[in-house]
């Protein structure tokens, strides 16, 4: 029975087709006669957002079959508006601004982790992982104001091989879905059922219509899934997929392993080859093994502010090997981010689900170590090796527990982590998390260190009410060496309440007061943080968003944390945040975040303490289509403090990006950013560098699918250094006001095709 047939059923039979159904066959917005009746048919999709429960502001169709070998969607988007359509040939994934279409997959049904496969009516592709209630994080903000923590699932690193096309008609769009079974992994049975869910995103009016109903008043979209019935025979067996893989590149670029004698290595011409491979067991299980890799990102890092920084700065992860099936390895507590494993040869990976059980296994090793100390030194050459074990057991509903164990060894040293977790789903709207671990570590130098950490959280999620309540510490002697925790020896407590008014006017979609708080207590009993932050946020049509805070934080620096300090130290700290954010017009998108207050100066002169500073910083995106092929995203940061006294200046830095992206067809692309950063310090009060540096880097790209691409780049790295390098008196690399050198340049070839048997 067709899901149309049956007015309210979350349930569809997808029938068995041949041939494959095309584009062409539905671009007069329906079927042609060929096809009809012969297809599962969608068509009362319902929104979530603005208006829950409403239907659907603009009648969309969807169509599904399959085949031996692919799952077909078809959507048919009506448009009362067809001018108003957002759509733009754009990179592959950048398509969140336009209008889209996307199907949910759940091929396990256990309502835990699903398939996203979105395109926008160009048929430019997003794929993703959506892991429920599995990647909350606690984020931070440029104040140190704790946000509310979120269930955004959805992990876009996720790369897999499927097809799209699309096309706007006068009366709206069509987009076409071809989704190979080989793509997915799914259970061993002859007849197959999946959790599937459909949406529609209109952009302009802020409209997030899905099939089945997936309403806002209960936490989760899985739990809240259709099913698919009627796939019977997916199961290809053998699936083989092998990417081999070669580059060219030369470079020169500064050599600092020796600190005492700066200079320049470089190489005029060299090659790699090497290959990945990955072997999918009885369609469930995926064994990723990959030699030689060639981890270079292609990828740049987004700026942020790292001067005057108490605690790491943390960049994503954008290497392909470590992304697919990351979602395996996430626990409450990060200890998997592998930057930390800089320069890999070797690695395998081992991920999958049977039944109620979920396994994640990664081994790498890790060349960094060897190269970044002299030549001389007794680590040069060496190897730094990882082992990593996640698992997880479903319990009920949509509860889990789990067991992950991490290990990194160098030299007779090592940090090897162990610990429980579990997930609980308490109703449809309050879930609870925890975790308990312990770490030993032995260093370098023979000393160890050991103790537990532990993470407890209660989060409630609905349409107007959400509360989140999180506390977890660390032993002094916890350490993480491949995960990220860069404050052990603490405890954190931090909570948000927050009410969402709704008066889904014509305007004005919501708006709401929150107030989060949080405090950090050392394990001696010391507040060392303390911090409210009451906001004010309101959400109109067409993406915008205006948003106040008003931090008011507290901070005790020790001993232990600075060197120059005989006595804790404290400092109370107020903050004004106000951000705006909109994308109101299709061509153009803007968003600002401006702070002005007090802050501590974390690096001051030379045996100075720390002190508090006025503070200003704003950071300012705009975003420019001039055409449906050109992106240019343009991003200024900039962060000041100043004596509060005579109202001298401490320091400015300056970030300025440009990023310009011409797609020339869904395949073809050409990019080029360019960036300057500039740090201007006074050194009566800073021991900060002047530095300046301007970055100029152009790629082309050339991406079939997942797998089979060539990229062609050129990377060219300005900075304010002397010619000969030279030190100055503290060590560092003496530099000079204004004139530049070119201290690094780097260009590469790279092209890899896929293979699938």
């Amino acid at each position: 029975m067709f899901a149309d047939q049956v007015p309210g059923s979350r349930r569809i039979d997808v029938p068995l087709v041949q041939p494959a159904p095309a584009l062409e066959d539905f671009l007069q917005m329906s079927p042609n006669p060929a096809w009809q009746g012969k297809l599962a048919v969608v068509d009362r999709f319902i929104q979530r957002a603005p208006v829950d429960g409403a239907p659907v502001s603009q009648r969309t169709i969807a169509y599904l079959g399959y085949d031996h070998k692919n799952l077909y969607v078809i959507f048919v988007c009506f448009d009362s508006e067809p001018e108003k359509i957002r759509a733009r040939m754009s990179r592959r994934e950048d398509i969140l601004d336009d209008d889209t279409v996307e199907i949910m997959l759940d091929t396990f049904d256990d309502h835990r982790r699903a398939y996203a496969f979105a395109s926008n009516p160009y048929g430019i592709q997003a794929d993703a992982m959506w892991t429920e209630a599995q990647n909350i994080q606690n984020a931070q903000n440029g104040t140190g104001q704790a946000i509310a923590q979120t269930l955004e699932g959805f992990d876009y690193s996720f790369d897999t091989v499927w097809t799209s096309k699309g096309k706007i008609t006068p009366q709206g769009y069509v987009v076409w879905m071809s989704i190979p079974f080989r793509s997915l992994r799914f259970p061993s049975a002859e007849v197959q059922t999946w959790g599937i869910l459909l949406n529609r995103s209109i952009p302009r009016t802020n409209e997030n219509a899905f099939w089945p109903q997936n309403s806002s008043r209960i936490a989760g979209r899985l739990n809240q899934e259709g099913e698919a019935t009627g796939l019977r025979g997916l199961s290809e067996g053998r699936n083989l997929q092998f990417i081999p893989y070669g580059t060219m590149a030369s470079f020169r670029e500064l050599d600092l392993r020796d600190p005492q004698n700066p200079g320049y290595v470089h190489r005029a011409a060299y090659g790699q080859l090497g290959l990945d491979a990955k072997a999918v067991l009885k369609d469930k299980f995926v064994l990723d093994v990959t030699v030689n890799p060639d981890f270079s990102q292609v990828e740049s890092d987004n700026p942020q502010i790292t001067i005057s920084q108490r605690f790491e700065v943390t960049f994503p992860e954008k290497r392909p090997f470590f992304l697919e099936n990351a979602n395996y390895f996430l626990s409450p507590f990060n200890l998997v981010f592998t930057r930390r494993i800089v320069d890999p040869k070797l690695g395998a990976r081992l991920t999958g689900k049977d039944g109620p059980w979920a396994l994640g296994l990664l081994v790498a090793d890790d060349a960094s170590p060897g190269l970044t100390v002299p030549p001389a030194s007794p680590e040069a050459g060496k190897r730094a090796y990882f082992a990593i074990g996640r698992v997880n057991r479903d319990l009920g509903g949509q509860s889990t527990i789990g067991a992950i164990y991490t290990d990194r060894e160098f030299e007779g040293s090592f940090n090897r982590i162990g610990g429980i977790d579990t997930y609980l789903r308490l109703n449809n709207n309050w879930n609870a998390i925890a975790q308990a671990l312990a770490s030993s570590t032995r260093n370098t130098d023979g000393s160890y260190l050991a103790g537990p950490a532990f993470d407890l959280e209660l989060h409630r999620t609905g349409r107007q009410f959400a509360q989140d309540i999180t506390y977890n510490g660390r032993a002094q002697g916890f350490r993480t060496l491949p995960g990220f925790d860069p404050q052990p020896g603490v405890q954190n407590l931090f909570q948000h309440t927050q009410y969402t008014f709704r008066p889904e006017g014509k305007h004005l979609i919501s708006w709401a007061p929150y107030l989060d708080s949080s405090w950090t207590i050392d394990n001696y009993g010391t507040l060392i943080n303390w911090g409210y932050f009451p906001t004010f946020r309101a959400d109109f049509k067409r993406q915008t968003t205006v948003l106040y805070t008003y931090a008011a934080e507290g901070e005790t620096l020790r001993p232990q944390d600075f060197s120059v300090l005989t006595q804790n130290k404290d400092f109370v700290r107020y903050t004004n945040v106000l951000a705006f954010q909109s994308n109101f017009f299709s061509k153009v998108g803007f968003s600002v975040d401006y702070r002005s207050g007090l802050r501590v100066n974390y690096a001051p002169a030379v045996n100075q303490a720390p002190f508090l500073a006025k503070r200003n910083s704003a950071t300012v995106q705009l975003t420019v289509r001039p055409n449906r092929a050109m992106k240019i995203d343009n991003s200024y940061l900039w962060f000041r403090l100043r004596d509060r006294t005579s109202g001298a200046s401490v320091f400015n830095n300056h970030i300025i990006r440009s990023n310009w992206n011409y797609q020339i067809s869904s395949d073809l692309s050409l990019r080029l950013i360019a960036q300057y950063n500039a740090v201007l310090r006074n050194p009566l009060f800073t021991d900060a560098r002047r530095t300046k540096n301007f970055n100029l880097d152009f790629l082309i790209t050339y991406l079939v699918h997942p797998g089979t691409a060539i990229y062609v780049g050129y990377n060219s790295n300005l900075e304010n250094l002397v010619s000969p390098l030279g030190l100055d008196p503290n060590g560092n690399l003496l530099r000079t006001p204004n004139h530049f050198i070119n201290d690094g340049r780097h260009f590469f070839a790279k092209a890899s095709y896929l293979f699938r048997f």
